[in-house]
């Protein structure tokens, strides 16, 4: 047999070179996150029994597939904002509005947003039967 000399002692591995890479993956990541304020939807939901409301109505239901009524007729959601303005004396007049049965909550909250965007804010949402 060869002899090749005595044995070299193995070396255990250094775990500080990790423990950097892990410290700069974590700083990079806590930097490069966005820390900001959810998008939040403030909602009303309507007294039940309480009926003080007087004026043209302005109900609009949402149904299944985003289908959308105002005041029982049938529209698209870019028509709504003009077909509602003709209908509101002042964007902070009270609007009305109903999930149909199988509606989307992501339906309702897109509503909410078109109208947020229309500057009409005092939207108060009603149950409807067997909403959602």
């Amino acid at each position: 047999m060869f002899d090749l000399g005595p044995q070299p002692r193995r070396r255990r591995p250094s775990l500080t070179p990790m423990i950097d890479v892990v410290f700069l993956l974590l700083v990079f990541f806590m930097l490069a996150a966005r820390f900001g304020m959810d998008t939040t939807l403030s909602l009303a939901m309507v007294p039940t029994g309480v009926s003080t409301y007087n004026g043209a109505p302005r109900l609009i239901e949402v149904a299944p597939n985003g289908a959308l009524f105002l005041n029982g007729t049938a529209l698209q959601a870019d028509t709504l904002v003009t077909r509602l303005e003709q209908l509101l004396p002042t964007p902070a007049d009270i609007v009305v509005l109903r999930p149909r049965m199988g509606a989307q909550s992501q339906d309702l909250v897109d509503v909410l947003l078109l109208l947020r965007a229309a500057q009409i804010t005092n939207v108060k949402i009603v149950e409807g039967k067997n909403a959602f």
